[in-house]
Order: structure tokens, then C-alpha cells, then sequence
């Protein structure tokens, strides 16, 4: 009958529309990682008297964390921990920072956040200072890690003159 084929259609129409939806490409996110900015220190997290508008609107308009720690909050240690999800003691970076004499850096065996973006969809990108090592020939920059993009410096602002800007 007539009106058991609109209900049957309706249906039909209503679930194709929520595939679509749900199938839809993911969300983009910028994930801002500073050094030595405290947790107050930003208008949308308190604080009377900083003027942060730009920031204050992506913390309004989207998520914001306020739960991170570090075992180790120094820049290195706590740069593995982010972007791994892990301790850093457990991927050997621990506990200090690396420098341009560094042999070693992040583990290439390390699963980082960009490697877990990467298979749905998502094209990564870090832009800033990367402090996780660099190694012979690269071999730790962020593009062995997963990351599309890299747009920074290996290590920190006062190291440019040492090691220059890396675009990849």
C-alpha cells in the first residue's frame, strides 16, 4: 500500500541521511602546546589581566584540557609525554633536554598522536619548536614521526643561529 511504501521511504531516506552525516570527514583541532605558560596565565582559564582574545575564543569554541602532567615538566620530557600519551621515562626521554650535540631523540618506535591521526584521515602538521631530536640525517624530525608538515626549529628559539629554521 501506498502509505506503508512513504513510511518504508521515509526510512530509507532518513538512515542514507544519517550514514552521510556520520561518515562526514573528521573535525580539524589545533592542539597548542607552550612552553612555561602557566595555567592561569591565559584570560579564558582566570586570569584578571591577561588579554588573550584570539585564544580565549578557540578555548570558547572548542575543548579545553586542563588536565596534563609531566613527571618531568621541562620542555623535552613533557613534549614525549603529549605527544605520546605515555610517561616519558618509558621512551627513554628522561630527564633532561636535547641540545644540537644530541645523538638520540624521540624513539622511531614511539607511536605518536600524528601516527594515530594519520590512518583516519587527518593531515598533521607542527609548527614551532619541535626539541625531540634530530639525529643523523633527520632521522627524529617530526615528518619520520608521522607529522606531514614541519615548520619550526629542531630545538630552541636561541639555538637558531645553530641550527635554522626547518621547513618540510
Amino acid at each position: 500500500n501506498f502509505q506503508s511504501r512513504m513510511v518504508s521511504g521515509s526510512f530509507t531516506f532518513f538512515g542514507i541521511i544519517l550514514l552521510c552525516t556520520c561518515s562526514a570527514s573528521p573535525p580539524n583541532f589545533v592542539l597548542i602546546f607552550a612552553d612555561d605558560l602557566g595555567f592561569g596565565d591565559l584570560g579564558c582559564y582566570g586570569h584578571p589581566s591577561s588579554l588573550t582574545p584570539n585564544l580565549d575564543r578557540l578555548a570558547a569554541e572548542g575543548l579545553r584540557f586542563t588536565d596534563f602532567y609531566s613527571t618531568c615538566p621541562v620542555c623535552t620530557p613533557s613534549r614525549a609525554s603529549l605527544l605520546t600519551g605515555r610517561y616519558q621515562t618509558r621512551s627513554g626521554i628522561y630527564p633532561g633536554v636535547f641540545y644540537p650535540g644530541s645523538i638520540g631523540g624521540l624513539p622511531l618506535n614511539e607511536t605518536t598522536i600524528a601516527e594515530v591521526l594519520k590512518p583516519l584521515g587527518y593531515t598533521t602538521a607542527i609548527i614551532g619548536k619541535w626539541h625531540l631530536g634530530v639525529g643523523h640525517n633527520g632521522m627524529f624530525l617530526p615528518t619520520k614521526q608521522g607529522f606531514d608538515h614541519f615548520l619550526g626549529i629542531p630545538y630552541s628559539h636561541d639555538m637558531v643561529s645553530v641550527f635554522p629554521v626547518c621547513a618540510t
